[in-house]
């Protein structure tokens, strides 16, 4: 998502949201920085363009990195770089172009097709679309990660989470890392859990909401004699069994619905018609209200990843701060995600190739007090200054960082987060993924409200992939 810097975090989401409400990737994080990776600039804004350089102290003619971004939250990022490495002899010319309304894509596609001294050398996807670049229509212009010198035991040593590095690979040859790390959890009050189960602690709330569907409404149904929704809206769930399910919306070229997934039209309609949420729409004021404990009624958690308590939560709880915790969710998944890919032509020059894999390393896999994950992790990357913490990639880097925060009580997250990333599954996306979540949202809601029946709902969302997409139904 679209993170870190420029409007504030809050702002980026909801301009995100605005254009596409139910965006399966609302991704995330923003370390001591700024925003995060769900939001970005006006769309009508022409792309930005600025060149970042450090002191040229070494010899030779200073390396230009041409680096594309949705957000300029890794633009930002090269600061940092340049202030850790004053003898880098590299300039970044970064360019940011929004995702609001589809621009940024189609202007990548174009600069990595055209090639040429203005060519990206270093360009940013999230998990909405990551796995074009990745594994995709357009994966034949990235580089594979060992062919820049940062190879398989780099990753391993670094920990970092196998469905990060599944998302990121092609034929077992890694092509796209990222800095943060979007293993979900369950969010909850504590004060509600402490009058509906006897206590707020998370290895005993764990046991209470899951493992699986059939303890999470057991859950439900408590909460519900008390007066307290178990959830905000149907959304809730839906990225921990989208993202939890065994495979992904296209298999053998065809619509594939599976059935964890198809099952979501009967949870969903199992929590409106036994009102056990309020019925919200992700990324709406009613969804932020729940939040903040002034909704219809009292609601006790939601699904998400680090950057939702710290880019999401943390401006809307109000009167609620400190009263939230995290634990394991019924079951694992992940939500959203930002990581780097690196143009194969760097590789044709020396100088180039070193200077993009040394940021490239620097930012993904560094496990140092001097790499961006541990600033990020930390809330460190201004001097002197306490700023957002965050999960990132590497599970060495938390092990060693400190992730108590405020609005979970003085909880170190990292507890919940190392594991949270490890059960995440990264081989259920597709490169059409944006697209259809939205269509089959859509339709699970026309269900859910009445309007159409279940045969209906699902034949409705197999013609519109067909219409919109032209892929055919298995």
């Amino acid at each position: 998502m679209k993170r870190m810097k420029g409007m504030k975090g809050m702002k980026r989401f909801l301009i995100v949201i605005s254009a596409m409400l139910v965006m399966t990737s609302a991704l995330a994080a923003c370390g001591g920085n700024s925003k995060t990776t769900n939001s970005t600039a006006d769309s009508n804004q022409p792309a930005k363009t600025n060149n970042t350089s450090g002191e040229s102290k070494g010899s030779g003619e200073k390396v230009t990195i041409n680096l594309w971004s949705f957000t300029d939250e890794i633009p930002n990022m090269t600061k940092k770089y340049l202030e850790v490495h004053p003898d880098a002899n590299v300039e970044f010319k970064t360019t940011v172009i929004a995702t609001t309304d589809g621009a940024y894509q189609p202007a990548l596609d174009q600069a990595l097709a055209g090639g040429g001294k203005d060519a990206p050398d270093i360009y940013a996807a999230e998990a909405a679309f990551v796995l074009k670049y990745t594994q995709g229509d357009a994966s034949s212009y990235a580089a594979n990660y060992a062919d820049l010198g940062l190879d398989a035991q780099k990753v391993k040593d670094a920990g970092i989470a196998q469905y990060s590095v599944d998302i990121g690979s092609k034929d077992g040859e890694v092509k796209a890392l990222g800095y943060q790390a979007t293993g979900g959890a369950f969010i909850y009050r504590r004060s509600l859990a402490k009058d509906v189960f006897g206590t707020d602690d998370p290895a005993t709330i764990k046991n209470e909401i899951g493992p699986g569907w059939d303890k999470f409404f057991g859950a439900a149904e408590k909460l519900k004699a008390k007066g307290y929704g178990i959830i905000s809206g149907d959304g809730d769930i839906w990225h921990a069994i989208e993202n939890s399910s065994d495979k992904g919306w296209i298999v053998d070229g065809k619509l594939h619905i599976d059935p964890k997934r198809e099952e979501f039209l009967d949870l969903a309609k199992k929590l409106k018609d036994n009102g056990y949420h309020n019925d919200t729409r992700d990324w709406q004021e009613s969804w932020f209200a729940d939040m903040s404990g002034t909704g219809a009624q009292p609601i006790f958690g939601f699904f998400g990843p680090a950057w939702l308590i710290n880019y999401t939560m943390k401006d809307q709880v109000k009167d609620t701060n400190g009263d939230w915790a995290v634990t394991e969710p019924p079951t694992g998944f992940f939500w959203g995600g930002t990581w780097l890919l690196a143009n194969k032509d760097v590789t044709k020059n020396d100088a180039k190739k070193k200077a993009v894999a040394d940021f490239i390393n620097w930012v993904t896999l560094d496990t140092s007090e001097t790499g961006l994950q541990y600033f990020w992790a930390n809330g460190t990357m201004k001097e002197g200054e306490q700023g957002t913490k965050d999960s990132v990639a590497s599970s060495v880097v938390m092990s060693k960082s400190n992730g108590e925060i405020p609005l979970l009580g003085g909880q170190n997250m990292f507890d919940v987060f190392v594991p949270a990333n490890a059960n995440a599954s990264g081989k259920n996306l597709t490169q059409y993924d944006e697209s259809i979540n939205m269509i089959w949202r859509d339709q699970v809601r026309e269900y859910t409200a009445g309007n159409k029946t279940r045969d209906e709902a699902l034949a409705t969302f197999k013609q519109q992939v067909k219409d919109q997409l032209n892929i055919d139904s298995e």
